[in-house]
């Protein structure tokens, strides 16, 4: 599998994929109401997350209940304000989103839509074990890349995304456990559902497919990461399909995203001195 993901070699991998079940099993009218549905999930889906992942969200919601209470409308804003944990509520309303999102509406169409057992869908282990070196030929590269950008001001400025991580180790163990759930929630979403989904109507052009939304998820981000996802995005796809599983994915992506963080802590204050915020 290593040398499948040389650049020479991605279009023999994909024909490789497409030679084998459960690629084209579909006839053309199944094929066109998979695709269908499938990306009318995903359009729903991200629209979802890209309008309801703001704190403002929450805000508005906890204004509400306490209106219901007849208490002030920033009784629980304030409450939180308070505990020194506002932003950090914020993240947990990011991360809760992307879980809904990402997980929990795919997962009802694959079952009640698709009518397929959402197991099959990635969250196995399968052979994720056995294509590791491919994984880590992915990670090798962007680790050293991460310690180049790492010392330029842009990427201090942009990570971690929660500002308080340096406060305490519970703050940066939970802002850490948030950040890798919703790592889990996209590879799901992205090598889990639509791969597997339009597999049985496209071949491996589900894995083209798949990119087109996952670069785009990524234009807020910093330029060279947004053009990076274009090929990890391919190559996460390929190793998804020989896997059948997401965890491969989720491994390089919690790699990444833990090393870029504690790149820029390192950078900007240093490791916590305390346990905990108070």
């Amino acid at each position: 599998m290593l040398a499948k993901l040389h650049p020479k070699d991605i279009l023999t991998a994909l024909d490789e994929i497409d030679a084998e079940s459960p690629s084209y099993t579909l006839s053309k009218p199944q094929a066109l109401r998979r695709v269908f549905v499938v990306l009318a999930c995903v359009s729903v889906c991200l629209l979802f997350m890209h309008y309801g992942k703001f704190s403002n969200n929450l805000q508005d919601l906890l204004q509400v209940i306490a209106g219901w209470q007849g208490l002030a409308t920033n009784y629980y804003i304030q409450k939180l304000i308070d505990a020194g944990i506002w932003e950090l509520m914020g993240y947990v309303w990011w991360t809760s989103v992307q879980t809904i999102g990402y997980v929990l509406i795919p997962a009802l169409v694959i079952r009640y839509g698709l009518k397929a057992r959402v197991r099959d869908f990635g969250w196995q282990l399968n052979q994720a074990p056995q294509h590791w070196r491919g994984y880590l030929l992915l990670l090798s590269p962007i680790l050293v890349f991460i310690y180049l950008v790492s010392l330029g001001k842009d990427f201090v400025n942009h990570y971690p995304f929660y500002s308080l991580t340096s406060r305490s180790w519970a703050d940066l163990l939970a802002w850490e456990f948030l950040y890798l759930t919703q790592f889990v929630c996209l590879e799901f979403f992205f090598r889990g559902f639509i791969l597997n989904s339009l597999r049985p109507a496209l071949g491996a052009n589900a894995v083209w497919v798949m990119c087109v939304p996952y670069l785009m998820i990524h234009f807020p981000k910093l330029w060279l990461e947004a053009t990076g996802a274009i090929l990890f995005g391919l190559f996460l796809g390929i190793l998804a399909l020989r896997s059948r599983s997401i965890w491969g994915g989720v491994m390089v992506h919690a790699g990444v995203a833990v090393t870029m963080d504690i790149a820029a802590i390192l950078r900007k204050h240093g490791l916590p001195e305390n346990l905990w915020p108070f």
